[in-house]
């Protein structure tokens, strides 16, 4: 017997109207305003550009798909009334990563929020993806050839806007589907708590620091000098992308950075004899690749980063404790560990060491229905080291 429910209403596409005017924008919030629950997705062009942002926002109710334009010139903020609004519940899938991006570029607040990824993950399904749902609920087959579309180039083609509708088409039948078995199985607190969480996560920020150099694959097998000269790199390449508005990977990728690191090269013939060096690598930034390598046979070598705080033995100790009864609910309930509760929340209660219910309240991301549910059973772990 499948995981999963099955719809018994089939769902057929209407087609999607685009709101690229503050008229047809006024019109879909007052027929959004109406309604007790909207389904909503975005889709971003963090593939194609430096300052990644918002280009679609789409919508689905009863009565019809609705994509909006916000680079169309249009003023948002009337939105964010809706968003706000608890009489209004706003349905995702996979909600965090939207919420974070509508936040940091329109400031909007989320209250009333439905995951329907997280209520997938709560009731157990064994795949929680998008595609997969909809193919097992819904019969429906999605075309993935769209995944890595430039969303932020215009006009958008007829069959890309007909796929972002299909984000979010299902997603109303979805949450009937899912709310009605999360009551059915006494977990829809649970699923209320964890939404409350998604919706107050903060807006998405994107901080350059050069020292994240080392986060590149094979730095730490390089020599001082040549990690020196991967640094500026790096920090060239953040700037590039920066003032060509692409992301760092379509101006050199990882790899690229660490071969010109090895081979420290010094005039632009020997620039062009590097393996995975394009010419047009070599006439595009020849120049700059040459001095930013000087640069790094000048700098003073990366200092290693200090280590991380060493954890003491009865930390350990709790917190391999606490990952073993984790491991048994999670087991008994047939869903992923990290919905019992997540590696941070461990860490926290092994550092802490809470020795009442009262203590539990101090734990952030540890709410009430968890610490009703599971508080106990933590304490009596805790207790018994």
């Amino acid at each position: 017997m499948s995981a999963y429910p099955s719809s018994q209403e089939p769902c057929r596409l209407s087609p999607s109207a685009v709101v690229t005017t503050q008229s047809q924008l006024a019109t879909l919030l007052d027929a959004l305003s109406e309604q007790p629950a909207i389904a909503l997705d975005t889709e971003s062009n963090s593939l194609y550009a430096y300052h990644e942002r918002v280009c679609l926002i789409q919508c689905s109710i009863p009565e019809g798909d609705y994509i909006v334009d916000p680079l169309a010139g249009l003023d948002l903020t009337p939105l964010a009334h809706i968003l706000g609004d608890p009489r209004v519940q706003k349905v995702f899938h996979a909600a965090e990563y939207d919420v974070m991006c509508l936040k940091r570029d329109f400031d909007f607040r989320f209250v009333n929020l439905f995951d329907t990824m997280w209520a997938a993950r709560i009731l157990g399904w064994p795949r929680v993806g998008l595609g997969d749902v909809l193919k097992e609920t819904f019969g429906v087959r999605t075309n993935k050839r769209y995944q890595r579309y430039n969303w932020g180039q215009r006009p958008l083609e007829p069959q890309a806007l007909a796929y972002a509708c299909m984000d979010t088409h299902y997603l109303l039948s979805l949450r009937h589907l899912q709310f009605e078995a999360l009551v059915q199985q006494g977990r829809w607190e649970e699923a209320r708590e964890v939404f409350d969480h998604v919706a107050a996560s903060g807006p998405f920020s994107h901080v350059f620091d050069p020292e994240d150099f080392r986060r590149i694959k094979g730095a730490v097998d390089l020599a001082a000098r040549e990690r020196a000269v991967l640094r500026e790199l790096y920090i060239w390449r953040d700037q590039e992308a920066r003032r060509r508005d692409r992301p760092p990977f379509k101006v050199l990728n990882d790899r690229i950075l660490v071969a010109l690191a090895q081979a420290r090269p010094r005039t632009r013939e020997e620039l062009g004899d590097l393996s995975g060096l394009k010419p047009y690598h070599v006439r595009r930034y020849g120049s700059r690749l040459l001095r930013a390598i000087q640069r790094g046979n000048r700098a003073r070598s990366p200092q290693p980063p200090p280590p991380p705080p060493r954890r003491s033995e009865a930390e350990v100790t709790r917190f391999q404790a606490l990952r073993a009864w984790r491991k048994e609910a999670a087991s008994e309930r047939g869903v992923d560990a990290d919905v019992i509760v997540g590696n941070a929340v461990l860490w926290a209660l092994a550092e802490q060491n809470p020795r009442t219910l009262e203590d539990l309240s101090t734990i952030e991301g540890l709410g009430p229905w968890k610490r009703k549910m599971y508080g106990e059973v933590i304490l009596e772990v805790l207790v018994e080291l």
